[in-house]
């Protein structure tokens, strides 16, 4: 274990806590307001908001998609650039954060904003940010990266700096009562897959990261089956809080990562609209199956320290179909159909989008190339 760790993000947790970016945020500031499709006007979010930036001098902006477009969040990046805005807040799930976090460091940089996303500029400035959480799921309101799409040519990719992490994150579970189930599902599913991409690598005596992780993935699982109780403050707290440890940089410090079923899965959305955390469910089952030889003893301990499963030859294999069953019983397909194409036209479109973004080696040990990345599709897209 060789590692820095810090979370300098400051989390008002709990309900009635959005009065609190009254005092978070200077009133010398001049803040743009980020949201999505405007459901936080019918759940009562902007009216709280809106009462506690009542002293402050503030603008908004509307209409960030669910996998939040290039092409939306520049006009974002030119109101912040032509009305002089000091700090920006984004009100809404992953994606409104992930796109304002882009906002936040395009505002600062002359060129086209995509070439962050390209690599080809380094953040070394940016907007100031904070965050109101309304769907738990990403943890991207107290981490530093953020994905990012152009719809122009369906390319989806992501960037991390610490420039963009959120100064604070307000987590008011009560904002969760009007998220529609399909919503709720998918924080479930995205929570457990950003756990298990640090956790079901390689052996690694990080006794408190794995620890920690497998605490995290039994909540998962006990809230996934108690899923009829969804209408509860405890269940909403638990489901809000979890999603946020799964990725707020703990459980992945000084321990290998292996992300690769999120760069497979970026392409499905990228390609097909499938929603993010279903992505995930898709290619994750085939890709533990193709990886079952380096990742047979994580899936092991994973077995019996987070699903109860007995010790046996097959036990990795169990686990993997346990997974799927994690999946399935809430309602989750774990294999996709693309439309309008057949099964080997679909894998070669990703394989092909693989290919033109660089990610020709993913995983914990960089060996998963584009041959096993087709194999992968092949088990998951029918």
């Amino acid at each position: 274990m060789q590692f820095t760790y810090v979370n300098p993000t400051r989390i008002y947790f709990g309900q009635q806590q959005i009065s609190a970016i009254t005092k978070a945020i200077s009133q010398d500031k001049k803040v743009l307001v980020i949201y999505g499709g405007g459901s936080i006007k019918r759940n009562g979010v902007y009216d709280q908001v809106a009462d506690a930036l009542k002293n402050h001098t503030w603008l908004e902006f509307s209409g960030v998609e669910a996998n939040p477009t290039k092409e939306t969040l520049d006009k974002a990046v030119a109101i912040v650039k032509e009305q002089n805005i000091d700090f920006i807040l984004a009100v809404g799930g992953g994606s409104v954060i992930d796109g304002s976090k882009y906002v936040a460091a395009a505002a600062k940089y002359d060129g086209d904003g995509w070439d962050i996303m390209l690599g080809k500029h380094a953040v070394t400035d940016a907007t100031p940010i904070g965050a109101i959480l309304t769907l738990p799921a990403t943890g991207s309101e107290s981490n530093s990266g953020a994905v990012i799409t152009k719809a122009e040519t369906a390319d989806k990719l992501a960037f991390l700096s610490p420039h963009v992490q959120p100064q604070f994150a307000v987590m008011d579970p009560d904002v969760m009562k009007t998220l529609p189930e399909r919503q709720l599902i998918n924080g479930l599913v995205d929570a457990w897959v950003h756990t298990c991409e640090q956790y079901l690598t390689m052996p690694t005596q990080a006794m408190v990261q794995d620890g920690y992780a497998e605490a995290l993935l039994k909540n998962l699982l006990v809230l996934g089956r108690d899923f009829e109780q969804r209408d509860n403050d405890a269940w909403r707290a638990n489901l809000m809080w979890t999603a946020n440890q799964a990725l707020n940089g703990l459980i992945g410090s000084g321990v290998p990562q292996d992300w690769a079923t999120h760069m497979i899965g970026h392409e499905l959305t990228a390609l097909w609209h499938v929603d993010h955390a279903r992505s995930l469910a898709i290619v994750q089952p085939s890709l533990l199956r193709n990886q079952l030889a380096v990742k047979k003893a994580k899936l092991e301990q994973m077995g019996q320290h987070v699903f109860g499963l007995p010790s046996g030859e097959d036990l990795a294999l169990r686990t993997i179909d346990a997974i799927e069953a994690f999946y399935h019983q809430l309602g989750v397909e774990t294999h996709f159909s693309a439309p309008n194409v057949t099964p080997e036209q679909a894998v070669e479109k990703v394989v092909n989008q693989l290919q033109a973004h660089g990610m020709v080696a993913l995983g914990e040990h960089q060996a998963i190339t584009l041959q096993q990345s087709r194999e992968i599709l092949s088990q998951a897209l029918v």
